[in-house]
């Protein structure tokens, strides 16, 4: 009996728990990570991948704008890692970042400058970039391997097209061969100017993910020849129209992400890879199909993204119907709002965008349903969104001026995390000849200043179209000592001065940035034109725990004295005592509650330099010591 019954525990062990959903984690940069369907119509291919498992099975999409193979290994696989369990899998795609100086690896090129002195060069050097036989393969075999260690069974994804043309080809460029011309960094220095025939792979990072696959003896799937099949087949006009963002060659709106998921699913369908957990729908389906809007504040008013597919249709021309409940409203373009919306589709084929918006009129949960019909075919999707209301606690306010520095004011029991630069600093705080443009309902001026910021070294680089990790401003709040801190509320202004090409991403975080949401995506800024953000977030944060916002810039190309600008920066939420009520600041002696240094450091006294300093009745002071 104890020996059956040590079977079955073992058994039990190696099958793990019943009903336990098995994972896909998906590690890439831009073209794959996932994106804010308020803020931007630029959509990454891992967002649609979980469309393609069976029931049992979820995508996890940790892949982020910006990311190379090193930070591939150093940040996104170091994060999900945590995660990854015996039987998952883990996609694994980069290139477009590493193809960053040229194809000189950035941490060889920084270590070249530090070498022999210019401390200037050295600063100024992009850290992401690899050398395709080399680096890459190196960051790249080093996630294989400790996948395959924690028993997870990694596929290697050779990167998407570019869709740059040569005629109806996708050029030698575009499919990631920089053999046409490329850097080398020799003991003197970068040498330019580098050429290969088209038969030599040398520079071909798809090429060399192919053959560390070969090598580790994983799965390989070939999504570059894939996707310059699907742009040839479009053209060069028509695969710019209908499969990307709008805004350049590289990024995919739904249509094309959705296309490219799916492309990947069948190609790893067609080689036995996750065969039986893959489906390739061929009739009509809808993405998501839960329409949970999640949580928000009474009031607000919520919208939705989802897209109805549909390959293999009949008749091979027709349309869908889409109808909402009362307090539903739906758009194809979020301007035009109505019950029911009409697709047509031909080819047998459809994805269709649409929007569902809802207002949270009254407490509690709001449910209604959204109907999607093409002949005999009906798809129901539940739509439930709940309101939530701050109650009690002692408001919470911290909010930075940046008019002359970038001191901020507190009101209510928090503590702040100052402002900080990585790869910027701060240029000025005004400029005579730059008058800005606020919009009119603020009431500012042109003679309203703004702290302009600008990238180290002030020369902006060429062919940057997404973040780089390694340059962002940042400021944020902690809840007090015994307090939760529920944040309800964030807005800024940003700009761009000097030219109309300054491009940024602003984002929140309460992991430091393990995870984030994107508050903010405008490309190509209006000089001198400020822009007002503002998120209205459900965040609670816990004893220690941060919210961080974060603005990531680059510029258009290459450029010099480009500055981008921010100003009001205000964070708002209600402290909530953990232990008891907050008593209020009448009833205790105002004293010193929390030392912090600039960095958000807690210390237990005063430490050298400028401290932050928290008192008992929730305002906050600097004190130099």
């Amino acid at each position: 009996m104890k020996t059956k019954l040590l079977f079955l525990l073992a058994l039990v062990v190696m099958l793990g728990t019943p009903g336990t959903a098995k994972k896909v984690h998906t590690l890439g940069d831009s073209t794959m990570a996932p994106y804010d369907e308020s803020a931007t119509v630029t959509r990454g291919w891992g967002m649609y991948f979980g469309n393609f498992l069976t029931n049992g099975w979820t995508s996890v999409n940790y892949a982020k704008g910006g990311r190379d193979s090193h930070g591939g290994y150093n940040e996104l696989w170091q994060t999900a890692k945590k995660n990854v369990e015996a039987g998952d899998y883990v996609i694994i795609t980069f290139a477009h970042n590493d193809e960053k100086n040229s194809g000189m690896d950035g941490y060889q090129l920084k270590a070249y400058y530090e070498r022999i002195g210019d401390a200037a060069a050295a600063a100024a050097v992009d850290l992401r970039g690899s050398i395709p036989s080399t680096t890459y393969r190196e960051n790249l075999g080093k996630i294989v391997d400790e996948a395959k260690a924690l028993g997870a069974i990694p596929v290697i994804c050779s990167p998407v097209c570019r869709s740059y043309f040569n005629g109806a080809k996708i050029r030698r460029n575009g499919r990631h061969d920089l053999g046409d011309g490329y850097k080398v960094l020799t003991e003197n220095g970068p040498v330019d100017g580098k050429a290969l025939p088209a038969s030599d792979h040398t520079m071909d990072y798809a090429y060399h993910s192919e053959q560390l696959a070969k090598e580790k003896g994983v799965a390989f799937i070939d999504l570059t020849t894939a996707t310059a099949t699907l742009y040839e087949s479009y053209g060069d006009s028509k695969c710019h129209e209908y499969l990307f963002d709008g805004q350049g060659s590289t990024h995919f709106n739904t249509t094309g992400a959705l296309l490219v998921a799916r492309e990947c699913a069948r190609l790893m369908k067609a080689q036995g890879i996750m065969a039986n957990d893959i489906v390739l729908p061929t009739d009509m389906t809808v993405a998501p199909a839960d329409g949970d809007f999640g949580q928000a504040y009474k009031g607000q008013t919520l919208t939705k993204e989802f897209t109805v597919s549909g390959f293999g249709l009949t008749p091979e021309a027709g349309t869908v119907s889409i109808t909402a409940t009362d307090g539903i409203l739906l758009s194809t373009n979020k301007t035009d709002w109505t019950s029911q919306l009409s697709a047509s589709y031909t080819a047998s084929t459809l994805v269709q965008t649409f929007y569902a918006q809802l207002t949270l009129a009254h407490d509690g949960l709001t449910t209604g349903t959204i109907t999607v019909a093409q002949g005999s075919k009906t798809i129901e999707i539940p739509v439930t969104a709940t309101a939530v209301v701050l109650e009690g606690g002692v408001e919470v306010k911290a909010y930075w001026r940046l008019e002359s520095d970038d001191s901020y004011e507190l009101t209510g029991p928090a503590a702040p995390v100052a402002q900080s630069f990585q790869g910027m600093y701060v240029q000025r705080y005004s400029n005579p000849n730059a008058k800005s443009e606020w919009p009119d309902w603020t009431g500012y001026d042109a003679s309203r200043k703004m702290q302009r910021d600008l990238i180290v070294g002030d020369v902006w680089p060429d062919g940057e179209i997404d973040d780089n990790p390694e340059r962002y401003i940042q400021w944020g709040i902690m809840p007090a000592t015994g307090t939760e801190l529920k944040i309800d509320a964030l807005s800024l202004f940003v700009s761009g001065c000097g030219g109309n090409g300054v491009c940024c991403h602003i984002y929140y975080s309460v992991d430091n940035f393990e995870t984030r949401s994107t508050i903010f995506e405008m490309k190509k800024m209006p000089a001198n034109n400020p822009q007002y953000v503002e998120a209205k977030p459900v965040v609670s944060l816990k004893e220690g725990q941060q919210l961080l916002v974060r603005v990531y810039p680059w510029y258009s190309g290459t450029a010099t004295g480009k500055t981008i600008c921010l100003s009001d920066l205000t964070i708002h939420g209600m402290a909530v005592d953990t232990a008891a009520d907050i008593r209020s600041a009448r009833s205790i002696q105002n004293e010193p509650t929390a030392y912090l240094s600039l960095d958000g450091c807690w210390h237990n006294q005063l430490q050298r330099g400028v401290n932050i300093v928290r008192m008992s009745d929730g305002s906050v002071k600097k004190m130099c010591y």
